[in-house]
């Protein structure tokens, strides 16, 4: 039995905030196109973070460029919700062609004419092009070091949502990113004993002399860094806009009760070790912080500018008990933990997308987003294009390049040379 597809020039797949933003700039270019989505419309920000996440960036910057967050400071920090209700209105800002509720299931090549077959839960597609606009949220990594026991609740981020969630105990949240020293903080004003694993990270100050710190990355060009600092590709950022927002410092948090323990090593007969480079990476992430003020500072007194200095903001904490002697063992029993909660970050994957598009590591091949198979596309990766690729305003831009790009294969593609415009005026007449 022959199956019937529906044809379209280019299928979204996703409709977050990449599958959202592209759809803008496709419909602004003309192109014929639809968006599907699994889920819902930004169904991560609604089911996909705890209840009291709010976006790492004042509403004035993290969001698009068309439409601001109605009835909110734009220097506050909007809640997972109100981010998910902001981009169902955006989407029917322009009415986006999203079909939710259907998963793609395999993308494959076309053999003898271009394009792409695509087969989902709603039927099949015969498409010209493919986005992939899926994020870097995919697939949750709790690495291999995990302990087997069942006696412990281990959960990744993603799948926390409060401290009621947890049996009564001791907490050991292993990551220091943004995440984990959230939901570290959290827990530990809820009442629990909590052990951080703190890795190497980026500290930057939440705000430094009346300007917050996405306003210091973006005159300082930072934002705009196509390629990461040597070393630091995998480093964590810890910044939150909690409780309205404030500075990270470890020193602090573990003088409000938080333990703080370096890399965690390895779990055996009960224990578990950790790495002897707490103080280390508190000091690289230190010496992060004071490299932006400083950067501020100079770009304050190069300009001229009327922002009042804060001296405060380069006051030294003494070192806690954790860090003047660091844990590098616990026994889980005798520390009385009874959880433990992954913040290890996520992978990145597309098993749909059965194209010659990745490398020996399963990595997406790309420029800019344009993959290595031509027709197909990524969007919403980190470091897609620069730092800011997988933020929501930055994700925005990547969008409007490749729907740039998209428009003008279109116009090579629909092309006739003479002989073929008189053919066709011949079928025309007939």
């Amino acid at each position: 039995m022959t199956v019937e597809k529906k044809s379209i020039d280019t299928l979204v797949v996703g409709a977050g905030q990449a599958g959202i933003a592209m759809s803008e700039h496709l419909t602004a270019q003309g192109v014929p196109h639809v968006v599907l989505e699994r889920n819902r419309i930004a169904e991560q920000w609604r089911t996909g973070r705890w209840d009291s996440l709010v976006a790492n960036g004042p509403a004035w910057h993290d969001r698009f460029p068309g439409l601001e967050f109605e009835n909110f400071d734009p220097d506050g920090f909007p809640g997972k919700d109100q981010i998910a209700d902001y981009f169902e209105a955006y989407a029917k800002k322009f009415n986006a062609p999203i079909h939710a509720g259907v998963e793609v299931h395999k993308v494959v090549r076309n053999q003898g004419h271009p394009g792409f077959t695509v087969e989902t839960s709603e039927g099949v597609y015969d498409v010209q092009r493919v986005v992939a606009a899926t994020g870097p949220f995919q697939r949750p990594v709790i690495p291999p070091i995990a302990p087997k026991d069942d006696r412990l609740t281990q959960i990744h981020s993603a799948h926390y949502r409060n401290p009621e969630q947890l049996p009564e105990g001791a907490v050991l949240v292993v990551g220091a990113g943004s995440s984990g020293v959230q939901i570290a903080d959290e827990l530990n004003r809820a009442g629990r004993k909590v052990y951080l694993s703190v890795g190497p990270h980026d500290r930057p100050p939440r705000a430094y002399r009346n300007r917050d710190f996405v306003w210091w990355l973006g005159v300082l060009g930072q934002w705009d860094q196509e390629v990461a600092t040597p070393g630091k590709e995998h480093v964590t950022i810890a910044v939150t806009g909690a409780r309205g927002g404030y500075t990270i410092n470890f020193r602090e948090l573990a003088h409000q009760g938080i333990n703080l323990v370096g890399l965690t090593h390895a779990f055996e007969d009960g224990k578990v070790t950790f790495k002897s480079d707490l103080v280390q990476n508190l000091n690289n992430g230190d010496a992060n912080y004071l490299a932006l003020l400083d950067a501020a500072d100079a770009y304050i007194e190069r300009n001229g500018l009327d922002l009042p200095e804060e001296p405060e903001a380069r006051k030294v904490f003494a070192d806690p008990e954790c860090v003047a002697n660091p844990i590098l063992e616990l026994d889980l029993d005798q520390a009385g933990i009874n959880s433990i909660i992954w913040a290890t970050g996520y992978t990145v994957e597309h098993p749909w997308l059965q194209v010659d598009a990745f490398d020996e590591r399963g990595k997406p091949k790309h420029q800019r987003g344009v993959s290595a198979e031509p027709g197909v596309y990524f969007v919403g990766l980190p470091w897609l294009s620069r730092r800011g690729s997988s933020f929501i305003w930055g994700v925005w831009h990547d969008a409007r390049h490749i729907a740039d790009h998209i428009a003008t294969r279109r116009k090579y593609e629909a092309y006739r040379d003479a002989s073929q415009r008189e053919r066709e005026r011949e079928t025309a007449r007939a």
